[in-house]
């Protein structure tokens, strides 16, 4: 089984060839998905009505769905962004080193900024902005509090063991 990647409209993804799209994964349209980035099984990334990026070595880990606006708004996601499990991304901005936690919901006109974390099962509302060193949790999601400097750490950890280990998976894939 191979990931689908369709072209809409004329528009072909763009995809770094050390990128890992996992079987069952679908890329449709506008999207460029940078060097060592890494989109994991059952993930969608459908850019039909906009584009969208998915900057080096980001993840987007198993049964995320990102999409855009009609209206215009991509979805820009920066480097060494990590984004948990069955996560949907909806017309939105995560700068640099965001994370954004499992079951999160991020919708239209948002951002998630460089070093900042919006928690597990979050729901961030159009409009709003998680500002650098904050977390924000809840439905909807609401400052909690400054990160510690170990979290910040994390962020660019996390990032690069998924880096290693969609490596990994190229190489198995390759070998079978």
């Amino acid at each position: 089984m191979n990931p689908l990647i369709l072209d809409y409209a004329g528009q072909r993804p763009e995809i770094a060839a050390d990128a890992f799209i996992a079987p069952g994964a679908v890329v449709i349209g506008s999207v460029r998905i940078a060097n060592q980035a890494s989109v994991w099984f059952g993930c969608v990334v459908r850019g039909d009505v906009c584009h969208i990026e998915i900057g080096s070595r980001s993840n987007l880990q198993d049964g995320t769905i990102v999409h855009v606006s009609r209206n215009g708004t991509p979805t820009l996601i920066g480097a060494d962004v990590t984004v948990g499990h069955s996560c949907v991304l909806h017309a939105c901005t995560l700068e640099d080193r965001a994370f954004v936690g499992m079951s999160c919901t991020v919708m239209d006109d948002t951002v998630v900024e460089s070093h900042a974390m919006l928690a597990a099962g979050s729901l961030l509302t159009p409009g709003k902005r998680v500002p650098r060193g904050q977390l924000w949790a809840g439905r909807p999601a609401r400052y909690v509090r400054e990160l510690r400097d170990d979290e910040h750490t994390t962020f660019t950890d996390r990032a690069a063991e998924y880096v290693e280990l969609a490596q990994e998976y190229l190489r198995s894939l390759r070998a079978s």
